[in-house]
């Protein structure tokens, strides 16, 4: 952040000394870091995670502030990690010393156990907002939490309704492959499926691994028609997402179905750029509760600011609005009481398809991923039925 002092200010400063002083001083704004990578391949979904953040605190300085701070503003320290673990940690540095009360990010799992673990060294609290690799709050560090849900917690459900949605067609997917990005996020979550679905009547038949980035997937997609699963399961990140379901497509692979869980590519951005490829794609993701009126309000609110709706964007929002709570209710940005107010944390200002938040050893036991499909250019929650919006689709029509 670079002062400079304008004329205008300057005069605004004198007229502001020579007025008798009669209000209360304004509180301190209240310095919050977001990490994300904003370049690099990982760089729309790191960008939709800011925006979420960003309306966030336009949101709480636009009601007032911070009230048990005095009506405190929060004050965003923007930084790039431009999906560079080292990076992410350096900035958190940067940030320590520049006198932040709090932190965001980073998007990616990796990104965001390098920013963690440099965060722990000053005990400040650290709010993740996308990352679900377990291991974020399974390290013992008292500083980090997670509003929404772990791998392992998404993996379960994930299995939970591909079973229910495959048990209602019939039973037609028996086989499956999974396609996963090689780092901490697609690795973890590639060997908890590949666990989890022989228990619900599904073979394994290949685990296949590749880089981000990625730019082409003509050999991969050769492979999978060689194994011909009925499913192909998918996890990595946005550009990788989209390419690869082209692939699939263009070379005339004959699946039941495609689900991905914690798919970086699969958002309205895909439907309405490739709906061909898109349509009834299926997804075990985060995402609002269709049938809370304030989710699609404020997927309206960001579509009419010119913004693409994805999942990232409520967890960048309640990220930022989780750790604020918690300075609200501790009346202060001590380290050691935010961490607290975090620990005990039932926030329920939100509109997720979550039961009561219970925070264990950082992470929030009530928060639960859905199943999605695309449908007709728009995304419909398919699973559990208390929030589903639509019916799923399944088997997929050929196309």
């Amino acid at each position: 952040m670079t002062l400079r002092v304008t004329r205008r200010a300057a005069l605004a400063g004198a007229a502001v000394l020579a007025a008798p002083i009669v209000a209360r001083a304004q509180a301190a704004p209240v310095k919050i870091g977001l990490i994300h990578p904003v370049t690099g391949a990982l760089a729309f979904s790191g960008q939709q995670c800011r925006l979420g953040g960003q309306t966030a605190i336009g949101d709480i300085n636009g009601a007032g502030g911070i009230k048990g701070l005095g009506g405190a503003k929060i004050e965003a320290v923007l930084g790039d990690a431009q999906g560079r673990p080292e990076i992410a940690a350096s900035l958190v540095d940067q940030m320590a010393e520049g006198g932040v009360s709090g932190f965001t990010g980073c998007f990616a799992s990796a990104l965001g156990l390098a920013a963690t673990q440099a965060a722990a060294k000053y005990n400040i609290p650290f709010s993740i907002d996308s990352g679900i690799a377990d291991s974020l709050t399974t390290r013992g560090l008292g500083n980090v939490f997670r509003f929404f849900p772990n791998n392992s917690s998404v993996t379960t459900d994930a299995m939970t309704a591909l079973k229910d949605i495959n048990t209602k067609a019939g039973s037609p997917a028996k086989t499956a492959v999974l396609v996963h990005e090689d780092s901490e996020f697609g690795t973890s979550t590639a060997k908890l499926l590949a666990d989890k679905l022989p228990p619900i009547g599904i073979t394994v038949l290949a685990l296949i691994p590749h880089a981000t980035p990625t730019r082409d997937f003509s050999n991969i997609v050769l492979r999978i028609k060689s194994e011909k699963p009925d499913l192909v399961l998918i996890s990595n990140y946005q550009n990788e997402y989209v390419l690869l379901a082209r692939t699939l497509v263009q070379q005339r692979v004959e699946l039941v179905g495609t689900y991905s869980v914690s798919g970086g590519g699969f958002n309205l951005k895909f439907a309405k750029e490739a709906p061909t490829v898109a349509e009834d794609m299926m997804d075990f993701n985060h995402w609002y509760n269709p049938r809370d009126p304030r989710g699609p309000a404020f997927r309206k609110r960001i579509e009419d600011g010119g913004g693409v709706f994805t999942w990232e964007v409520p967890f960048g929002y309640f990220a930022v609005r989780f750790l604020a709570d918690a300075m609200d209710r501790a009346g202060s940005t001590d380290k050691e009481k935010v961490i607290a107010a975090l620990a005990d944390s039932t926030f329920s200002d939100h509109f997720m398809p979550y039961g009561p938040t219970k925070m264990v050893n950082g992470q929030n036991t009530g928060a639960h991923a859905v199943a999605l499909q695309i449908q007709k250019g728009d995304m419909q929650v398919i699973w559990p039925e208390q929030f589903a919006s639509a019916p799923a689709v399944f088997p997929r029509p050929k196309i």
